[in-house]
């Protein structure tokens, strides 16, 4: 029976990370669909936002936007996440915007353990400060005030995205979907006036706003919130590293923007280090998993 159960976790678990990888290559397209909207970035968040909700509202039918104020928290948090991130995008390259913004295993660490009640291993602050030296190589290259800044709000998108991993995980028995659904709209409300006054969208354009908000965040968060009810929040953030890889290359195909020399050092520093981390912690899970089984079998 014991044996049942862990191969049908094991089972689960595996689906859950397919869809945080098919996740993750949705959210990779963000950079270059960004680079071809010549709006405000917040006009872009909005209305990519209120594509998205459409979506959501239609996949939960019902939705309850009043269940807790965790699920307050959350949709604040993820709002943060997509305003400046694409704000971020904007004003640096999408290389510096997407490697800065997956420090956030940085600050899952901090958040689960204030929120979750999980612990921080040695790993984990080896991986803080590695992260954080590889960061600084973004820094040391990019010192134009407009490419400064958008680092800036890569990081605080990163803060952001963190927290929202964590606060959607609080809600694994609830329905963590509508925290994003209310996310979403919130960042449609606060971006209304920048709509109003961004320029008007050729039939192109609205067909990359679609697809944005439909696909590249509506679909891929709906897939997000079901994963992350089988793993953990930093393996919500960990297993996703597919998208930093993926952005920068989707950018470079179709506009040849090139990331410099400098942030790709602190880039493969950044995912070294926590994909390094996850593979320790994944041995040490195995192993300690066996010894269970082990002492079970003795007794």
């Amino acid at each position: 029976m014991t044996e049942l159960k862990t191969a049908q976790g094991n089972s689960e678990r595996t689906k859950a990370v397919i869809l945080l990888v098919i996740t993750a290559i949705l959210w990779s397209t963000s950079g270059l669909l960004i680079k071809l909207i010549d709006w405000n970035p917040l006009a872009i968040t909005g209305v990519r936002s209120f594509f998205a909700a459409i979506l959501m509202w239609g996949y939960t039918k019902r939705p309850k936007l009043n269940r807790s104020g965790w699920q307050w928290a959350a949709a604040f948090a993820y709002a943060g996440t997509v305003i400046f991130f694409v704000m971020a995008n904007k004003m640096t390259t999408s290389a510096n915007a997407i490697l800065l913004q997956y420090t956030a295993p940085i600050y899952v660490v901090l958040f689960a353990r204030l929120f979750l009640g999980e612990k921080t291993s040695g790993i984990d602050w080896v991986t803080i400060i590695v992260v954080l030296s590889g960061m600084a190589l973004f820094f040391k290259e990019e010192l134009s005030p407009g490419a400064f800044w958008g680092n800036v709000l890569a990081v605080v998108s990163g803060v952001f995205f963190a927290l929202t991993a964590v606060l959607l995980r609080k809600q694994r028995d609830g329905v963590p979907v509508e925290s994003v659904l209310l996310g979403n709209l919130i960042a449609a409300v606060v971006a209304i006036p920048f709509v109003v006054r961004a320029p008007l969208a050729d039939p192109m354009g609205w067909l990359i706003l679609a697809l944005m908000g439909f696909f590249q965040i509506g679909l891929s968060y709906i897939l997000y919130t079901i994963a992350l009810k089988k793993v953990s929040a930093l393996e919500g953030v960990l297993v996703p590293l597919l998208e930093p890889l993926l952005n920068p290359v989707w950018v470079l195909i179709f506009t040849g923007e090139k990331p410099g020399i400098w942030a790709l050092v602190g880039g493969a520093i950044v995912l070294c280090a926590v994909t390094l981390r996850s593979f320790l912690l994944t041995a040490r899970d195995v192993k300690n998993r066996k010894l269970e089984e082990e002492a079970v079998g003795i007794n």
